[in-house]
């Protein structure tokens, strides 16, 4: 992912670290942010989007998608509410087209969207608590959920979730303001908040293609309600929910570390490839993140065919990879216990 912010602070496994020990800050002023205003507000953004936010309360956080009319995912949307204004922070670079998008559905209703990128910044703490009254909008990461009526792809017999003990939240605060909120805490650049993600088995926007469904990335667990009413795409995830099986599935991988290069985001997957002829064997997907971990050494995710067999090792290139089931294949989806 191409990003405007500092990939690193000199020493990337230290920064992931001090995140793990929740100690640093990230900046992520290159997030879009967007406010959305009136008193039918959450209503309004209910009918849009794939989560239940008529009932939002103030501070409490949600995250959603805006799907495509194939139930395909257009854009992911970060929402807290204070009471007055409900702030959403979403992908770099792509605040304007949402924005537009949502001005475009307010038809009579009583809201107002504005983009306000240019006078807010998003500064990412490793904190699992919400902001405090007096506090900036501050978006906690629901992951990995569950968050409401929806459903689960991990294996049954997954045990703890990798993502259990993940915690992070976005804070939104004026840009003149960044340098005071964030303080004398040491600052951490997003390659070690990209190992600790891709840990988690937490998707990001990395993950996302044209073709790209909440199923498939095990996404239903925090930014899907099954059971609201319409909106954009609900017929898509209504039927994979109900009848089928998404297309691909998504992996975390255990890369081979021996060599000193690591394989770029986007490369193809393989299948059956030799390991005298790289590029050799059967595409069946491709990496969408890739990290050196503290702990772990180097790791990613990639979205593979459904039918990949899980017990296969696949290759990037001339690494070879050992997979992990994040999306389990076969069976039907599990609603959660509430």
């Amino acid at each position: 992912m191409d990003r405007r912010t500092a990939v690193h602070h000199g020493d990337p496994l230290r920064e992931q670290r001090l995140l793990r020990e929740g100690l640093a800050v990230v900046d992520l002023s290159d997030r879009g942010v967007l406010t959305v205003t009136g008193p039918g507000r959450l209503t309004w953004l209910h009918s849009l989007t794939t989560q239940d936010l008529a009932s939002l309360a103030p501070r409490e956080s949600a995250e959603a998608f805006v799907l495509t009319p194939q139930g395909r995912i257009e854009h992911l949307l970060h929402l807290v509410d204070d009471g007055e204004t409900t702030w959403i922070t979403t992908e770099p670079g792509r605040a304007g087209a949402l924005a537009t998008w949502l001005d475009s559905m307010r038809f009579m209703l009583r809201v107002e969207v504005a983009e306000v990128t240019d006078r807010h910044a998003v500064l990412g703490e490793p904190v699992g608590r919400p902001g405090a009254a007096g506090e900036p909008p501050t978006w906690v990461d629901p992951w990995p959920g569950p968050v409401g009526r929806t459903a689960v792809r991990t294996p049954e017999d997954l045990g703890e979730h990798p993502g259990a003990a993940w915690a992070w939240r976005e804070v939104i605060v004026p840009r003149d303001e960044v340098e005071s909120w964030a303080g004398d805490r040491p600052l951490a650049g997003w390659w070690a908040l990209e190992a600790l993600r891709v840990e988690a088995w937490r998707p990001g926007w990395a993950e996302v293609d044209d073709r790209s469904i909440p199923h498939e990335l095990d996404w239903l667990r925090t930014a899907v309600h099954l059971e609201k009413g319409c909106y954009r795409g609900q017929e898509t995830v209504a039927r994979v929910q109900n009848l089928g099986q998404p297309p691909r599935r998504l992996v975390f991988l255990h890369l081979d570390g021996s060599g000193h290069e690591l394989p770029a985001a986007g490369s193809e997957v393989r299948v059956g490839a030799s390991p005298t002829e790289p590029g050799s064997g059967k595409v069946v997907g491709r990496l969408t993140s890739v990290a050196r971990h503290h702990e772990l050494g180097p790791i990613g995710l990639a979205v593979v065919k459904r039918s990949t067999p899980a017990e296969e090792e696949l290759s990037i290139g001339s690494v070879s990879a050992a997979q992990e089931v994040v999306v389990a294949v076969g069976g039907r989806p599990r609603r959660p216990r509430l």
